[in-house]
């Protein structure tokens, strides 16, 4: 158990939160495919993206780590070697799912398992789509890991997706990558666009229509390394704006943060709640950035649709959690997804907000919420589950509780977040002009 700390006097200071989650995965994926050096700065080096370092290294790709600095030595898609042994993807859904893109391609056989979370995750809807590429990816009766991916060779497709979901389109994408023919992909709604950046990035030739879903790939790009700076990730930032926005007699900037369009849904979420927040676009040749300055803030209720999903897809439980804390009733809906995510994460934000004092209807893709700026906490034993975002939920929910909290599963946040308790501690202690 974890005592988590509360914040009588709020909280204030800068932070440079870790690097982007899904740019790093990408970057040491892209890295690996490609000819020649790849340098990547400012690389997240939680659990997740570590087990994709660890994949490529088992698949012969030669890298070097210092801190947040990664060096890849790519060979191009083709050197990549058959495993000794089954790949662990740990608990990263985003390893599996977009390894199985680039493995139904090769000309060997792969098997893949994960910790117990990630194995109780479907895989079906990545293996299913593949197949129209002519993929060939064993699942167990129930459709998940462990997986045996028979590479074998690919053709072209055109595909219509049937979930919104940037993993699932990044799988098809690196399969169509080494197809026979160009594939067509048409998505749900639009999703994250960081694998169709980088890939350009890296010399192929990705091309997306005017109605941001439909993604035209052409195979057999000659791909060369490449210098990738990665932003500060908008999902762990979204942890301290909320903190900012609901905890009294708090500041925070938040520096060199990802800005994409398809990942800022938890900012419109903020600016729609009327929430204190400042943004200041920084230059880049990449990805967008800047930094952003939050406030304590009256917040108002917001109704979340099917439509608002994507963008927010991660950040949903603290979408819930500034809801808890706005004046009126809030509504999430249309986000079955979460069902399916390292928990339920509509069960257990439920659960976990009830405990402390918030009413909550539970939906089937959703939740209600009657917020309110106090809560009556009935239960100080939280929990995360396993959960790395269900962990830090509830220690942001806990700087506005009148006691300390305790909090089952910490060690789950180092999945994306490793220092997370200890930058937490620094903005108790922080200072913002």
């Amino acid at each position: 158990m974890k005592k988590l700390v509360t914040a009588p006097h709020g909280l204030h200071g800068s932070l440079t939160v870790p690097g982007d989650k899904s740019i790093s995965h990408r970057a040491v994926m892209l890295g690996s495919i490609s000819q020649g050096k790849t340098v990547i700065h400012h690389f997240l080096a939680g659990d997740d993206c570590l087990s994709t370092l660890a994949a490529f290294n088992a698949m012969g790709v030669k890298s070097e780590r210092d801190g947040e600095t990664v060096i890849i030595y790519g060979n191009g898609i083709d050197a990549l070697k058959e495993p000794a042994q089954p790949l662990d993807m740990g608990n990263s859904g985003t390893t599996t799912r977009l390894l199985m893109g680039i493995l139904a391609g090769r000309d060997f056989e792969t098997r893949l398992f994960g910790d117990a979370s990630l194995q109780k995750r479907p895989m079906k809807r990545v293996s299913e789509p593949l197949s129209h590429l002519g993929a060939r990816i064993e699942l167990t009766d129930n459709g998940t890991l462990p997986a045996t991916i028979h590479g074998q060779k690919l053709h072209g497709t055109h595909y219509q997706m049937q979930v919104a979901s940037a993993q699932v389109k990044s799988a098809l994408i690196f399969a169509a990558l080494q197809a026979d023919t160009p594939s067509t992909i048409i998505e749900k709604l639009p999703t994250r666009n960081h694998t169709e950046i980088m890939l350009n990035q890296f010399g192929a030739n990705i091309e997306t229509a005017t109605d941001q879903k439909t993604i035209r790939v052409v195979p057999k790009p000659e791909l060369t390394g490449q210098t990738v700076e990665v932003p500060g990730d908008i999902s762990s930032a979204a942890f301290f704006l909320t903190a900012g926005a609901i905890v009294a007699n708090s500041r925070i900037r938040l520096e060199r943060v990802n800005l994409n369009p398809t990942r800022t849904g938890i900012i419109t979420v903020l600016q729609k709640m009327g929430a204190d927040l400042q943004i200041e676009a920084l230059p880049t040749d990449g990805e967008p950035l800047g930094n952003i300055t939050i406030a304590t803030s009256q917040l108002k209720p917001i109704q979340i649709e099917a439509e608002d999903i994507p963008a927010v897809i991660d950040e949903l439980p603290l979408v819930a959690l500034l809801a808890a804390c706005a004046d009126g009733t809030s509504s999430i809906r249309g986000a079955e997804e979460l069902r399916v995510k390292e928990t339920d994460r509509i069960q257990t934000v439920v659960a976990e907000l009830r405990k402390l004092g918030v009413e909550v209807e539970e939906l089937t893709d959703g939740m209600i919420i009657k917020g309110r700026r106090q809560w009556a906490i009935n239960n100080d034993q939280l929990d995360s589950y396993g959960d790395h975002r269900i962990g830090m939920m509830d220690a942001v929910a806990a700087l506005k509780a009148d006691r300390p909290l305790q909090l089952a599963n910490a060690d789950a946040v180092s999945v994306s977040y490793p220092g997370f308790f200890q930058d937490l501690e620094r903005l108790l202690g922080g200072d913002l002009a």
